[in-house]
């Protein structure tokens, strides 16, 4: 059984601070999930204006927590 290095997490390459800020000031948009690769997600959003608010609130806390990952599948990490 492989154990995890730091070597072999892979990052993402999209800034954190970046996917940090659009989600807290335009989550409601969706435009988080859309820098993010993560295209039908952003307009299920947009459409429900982020869950009336919930979903934004829930994405806003995975975000902050570290556990946020983007089209790849890749956790975005500060």
């Amino acid at each position: 059984m492989e154990t995890l290095t730091m070597e072999t997490v892979k990052k993402s390459n999209k800034n954190f601070m970046v996917t940090l800020l659009l989600c807290f000031f335009l989550a409601p948009l969706g435009i988080h999930r859309f820098y993010v690769r993560k295209p039908w997600t952003g307009i299920f959003m947009l459409l429900t204006f982020g869950g009336l608010g919930i979903w934004a609130l829930i994405d806003l806390i995975v975000i902050i927590t570290g556990n946020f990952k983007d089209g790849d599948g890749i956790i975005i990490k500060n």
